[in-house]
């Protein structure tokens, strides 16, 4: 039976300002697994993301990666950080916040660089995830002049160039038309088909179904308050409408009105 690549017991996050973000998380993620971390706006998503990606540090309980504990005293370690930082990739919510180089190439460039990979070797991984992604003609353009899906390209394809062996997404369709939210399932799915490790917060239910293989919901109190297959979890109507993952709207009709249940979702995919 193989190690779980995160182990997490117990873990709380209380961000300086006193405000907690994450209490008593248990999680176990296995090589290979898809992933979906679902919660209403606020309940922690994000913030369990960075842990995991070594962002943040528990201040409650302990984590886990590759066998090691996630503590600041174990990223001293140079070779240990940096073995985490090559298997390791995080894609922001706003692609903004990620893009920081003057054109597409550099930003592509800049983990394998920043790796110390041979500038042969960074140049055909550049190029090969531009292809992929399909935004080679985007190489000499500067990221601020970009849509907000060739933006979300140019981030996934920066992740592609590092080839990390976890990808943690956060929101990975948010703020996309509906062609850029069919394209970035489909290259989500080719991770998964790659046996890649994929981790994605959401609160957007049919990208979950598509995409997951395993749900973790977290509560509006920033707790866990289920986990299981898509399939079975998201058919609880009652937990999808307590975790705000579900809302009923009122139908007025002549003499009365009726409320029936709503996803938050992404558009329909086959």
């Amino acid at each position: 039976m193989t190690e779980p690549l995160f182990l997490l017991r117990g873990v709380g996050y209380r961000y300086p300002d006193g405000r907690q973000a994450l209490v008593g998380i248990d999680l176990a993620v296995e090589p290979g697994e898809a992933l979906a971390l679902l919660g209403a706006n606020g309940s922690g998503k994000s913030t369990l993301l960075k842990v995991l990606d070594a962002l943040y540090f528990p201040t409650e309980g302990e984590a886990w990666a590759f066998g090691a504990p996630l503590t600041e005293r174990q990223f001293r370690d140079e070779a240990f950080a940096y073995a985490f930082r090559r298997r390791v990739g995080l894609l922001f919510q706003d692609a903004d916040v990620q893009l920081f180089s003057p054109t597409v190439w550099d930003e592509v460039a800049f983990a394998p660089l920043q790796l110390g990979l041979p500038k042969g070797e960074v140049q055909e991984r550049v190029q090969q995830a531009l292809d992929a992604l399909g935004i080679a003609a985007l190489r000499d353009r500067a990221p601020y002049t970009l849509s907000e899906g060739e933006k979300k390209k140019v981030a996934l394809a920066s992740l592609l160039s590092l080839d990390p062996e976890v990808w943690l997404l956060d929101e990975p369709t948010a703020g996309l038309d509906p062609r850029s939210q069919g394209w970035t399932i489909d290259f989500l799915l080719s991770l998964v088909e790659r046996g890649k490790t994929l981790v994605l917060a959401t609160h957007e239910l049919e990208l979950a179904e598509v995409v997951a293989r395993r749900v973790y919901v977290l509560g509006e109190d920033h707790r866990p308050a289920a986990s299981g297959p898509p399939d079975e979890v998201l058919a609880d109507e009652a937990l999808l409408l307590q975790t705000n993952l579900l809302h009923q709207h009122r139908h007025p009709h002549v003499g009365w009105e009726h409320r029936h249940p709503h996803r938050h979702g992404v558009a329909h995919f086959h």
